[in-house]
């Protein structure tokens, strides 16, 4: 006989309320007439997974016992993906190994699971032992191979999958190509370009948009670029893969322009959209448009995301606004470790590292634990504000009680710390002890601690290891020049100078740049033709000689060229940083604040002028160099002229 209709309408209405997730009451009014349908089984299972619920699938379970339902292989699956999706492994694998009927499925499900915790070597336990598999088995092994960055094996696994005769899906080639990717392997990702054409997926949405960022990301924008203007439809991860890719390449002007074209082509921005463009925001430190994104950003309800709050809280703090960072960061409910590291990396950028320690310690007592990204930024603060002893132990404490093993960068930060401090040899020893890899940036780091402390011996000798290792890199011949003339030893720079030429490597141009009114301005020594050149010589000129009178004495030893005093004087007045912010005074009403951004550090020189220029024109000057940022006012800088 068939089920009565009370039985029906009743199995109707829960399953109504599994589908509208009221999971608790779909349970209260699941009665033992109807423990016998397995069908109702697997919704209410189903709509216990989006809520998360473990006691309500577990108390399933063992309905699903008494019921007799447990040899339903449908149920017995939907109960392994409830424990899977929710994250409790153990009782996953515990029914995995008494399911008296396992199939591909199952497996696979298992896969997924042990997939999504990061145990990717219980997933290749359960895949390797499968006796048979489909294309859905080698796309959850594929992509979480390259998931948790185990780029080559993931292509060697889509190697192994294409030898076998499996026939590749769109999410097959998404995850090879972000592979490749990850892998910078251009070679790679044209080849699978090519297979990709062969199997007629060039035109896919997903392939076209994962083929377009593998180009972009191992640097071929061009191509990237040709291949989202090639697919006959764009939907919002095509527009977002072309933004990435256009941040990641250095282009933060093209991201905002893609921006707009998006929005003018019809096209919603959405959380990824958001975190590229105000990315580009921080880079180009655009405080206007970056506040107009943000509001753009609370009207697509956007402003809520983790990921959204963290741009957020950096592109406020590299602009200068260390108090919107804040802000943003406050009106966050439920903040997490990431939200938590990203202030207290602001803080560190800003030169308050008490403030950044004080944060963490509040961050612990909040229960959170710190990660390694927490760690480096602690580290970061603590190398600029001279505090050697703190950093050490912070150090420490990272690897003993948080048993996270450092990363290159946070020997970069430890020795970059000792190095300030003037611990030169302690910082070689423990790059050459360290047991990762040492690079060019970390050697530089040293470089640049014996051109503080005027070692031009260390600097000689260490230099060598730096430009072994990247010898295309300007900073590293005029910071090694730099150290040689000032110890005057003019052989030394000759040679260095020679091997730039010989080698074609030119020194980057020092710029510097500010916004007024949403329009920025670029500023470099030597170009006359800059906007309202002759007002900004003759307020230099004047600014110069007022400047002299408070006991300003330009620092005309650290122009190591042959030319004579007046002519020093003349070129350090006309440093990218000071014409900068002549021009922002020219043109900004008194008491707003100047806020200029320089590519490189700030010179000796131009640091005490600026001192003297906020002292005697009563404005906050905020200047972003290369290494962080620096608070003139009244007279003096937040980094204490420590640098």
């Amino acid at each position: 006989m068939g089920k009565s209709y009370s039985s029906t309408t009743c199995i109707e209405q829960l399953t109504t309320l599994c589908s509208k997730g009221l999971i608790k009451e779909a349970f209260g009014r699941f009665k033992s007439d109807l423990w016998s349908d397995p069908s109702l089984f697997s919704h209410l299972l189903q709509a216990c997974i989006p809520r998360k619920s473990l006691s309500l699938g577990k108390q399933l379970h063992s309905l699903i016992i008494t019921s007799g339902c447990s040899s339903d292989k449908f149920v017995s699956n939907h109960l392994l993906n409830l424990y899977s999706k929710i994250g409790d492994l153990k009782s996953a694998s515990t029914l995995f190994g008494h399911l008296p009927r396992r199939n591909i499925m199952s497996c696979n499900i298992l896969i997924n699971g042990f997939v999504q915790k990061g145990d990717l070597g219980c997933a290749q336990k359960v895949f390797d032992e499968m006796p048979e598999r489909n294309v859905a088995t080698w796309n959850a092994m594929v992509t979480g191979l390259v998931q948790f960055e185990y780029n080559e094996e993931g292509l060697g696994l889509f190697s192994e999958m294409h030898e076998l005769g499996f026939s590749p899906d769109e999410f097959t080639l998404g995850s090879v190509l972000r592979g490749c990717a990850g892998l910078r392997g251009l070679s790679a990702g044209c080849e699978v370009h090519a297979y990709v054409v062969k199997c007629g997926f060039e035109f896919n949405l997903v392939v076209g948009s994962s083929l377009a960022h593998m180009y972009m990301k191992s640097g071929s924008l061009v191509d990237g670029e040709k291949v989202i203007k090639s697919m006959p439809i764009r939907n919002v991860v095509a527009w977002n893969t072309l933004i990435a890719g256009k941040a990641q390449n250095g282009q933060s002007e093209g991201v905002l322009d893609q921006y707009n074209m998006m929005k003018i082509a019809g096209f919603r921005p959405d959380k990824v959209t958001f975190v590229s463009v105000l990315s580009s925001c921080s880079e180009l430190a655009t405080l206007g448009q970056g506040q107009q994104i943000h509001a753009e950003a609370i009207k697509a309800g956007a402003s809520s995301v983790v990921a959204v709050i963290s741009t957020l809280i950096s592109m406020y703090s590299r602009c200068g606004c260390l108090e919107d960072s804040l802000k943003a960061f406050r009106e966050c409910e439920g903040a997490d470790v990431v939200l938590w590291s990203s202030v207290i990396s602001a803080y560190g950028f800003h030169g308050r590292g008490e403030e950044a320690i004080k944060l963490f310690e509040q961050m612990e007592q909040e229960g959170l634990e710190a990660n390694d990204v927490t760690f480096l930024s602690l580290l970061y603060a603590c190398s600029h504000c001279g505090m050697k002893e703190k950093g050490i132990e912070l150090f420490d404490l990272m690897v003993q009680k948080y048993g996270l093993k450092p990363k290159l960068e946070h020997y970069t930060c430890v020795v970059d710390l000792l190095g300030r401090s003037g611990c030169l040899e302690e910082a070689e020893a423990m790059i050459r002890s360290m047991p990762v890899k040492a690079d060019a940036i970390i050697w530089k780091t040293l470089l640049s601690a014996c051109k503080i402390h005027k070692n031009a011996d260390m600097a000689r000798r260490i230099g060598q290891d730096v430009l072994r290792q990247d010898p295309e890199d300007s900073a590293s011949y005029v910071l090694l020049s730099n150290i040689h003339a000032s110890a005057r030893r003019w052989q030394d720079v000759s040679e260095v100078r020679t091997a730039m030429r010989d080698r074609k490597v030119k020194k980057e141009p020092g710029i510097s740049w500010l916004e007024i009114k949403n329009k920025v301005y670029q500023f470099r020594m030597g170009e006359n033709c800059l906007p309202q050149y002759m007002a900004i010589d003759l307020y230099l000129k004047e600014l110069r000689s007022e400047m002299k009178l408070h006991g300003y004495v330009p620092d005309t030893g650290s122009v190591l060229h042959d030319m004579d005093n007046e002519e020093k004087e003349y070129d350090l007045a006309h440093h990218s940083e000071k014409l900068a912010i002549a021009f922002a005074l020219i043109n900004t009403p008194e008491g707003v604040p100047v806020r200029v951004m320089k590519n490189l550090r700030v010179c000796i020189d131009c640091h005490v002028a600026i001192k003297y220029i906020s002292q005697i024109k009563n404005r906050e000057i905020i200047v972003r160099d290369a290494s962080r940022f620096h608070h003139f006012k009244h007279g003096k800088c937040s980094c204490g002229d420590y640098w």
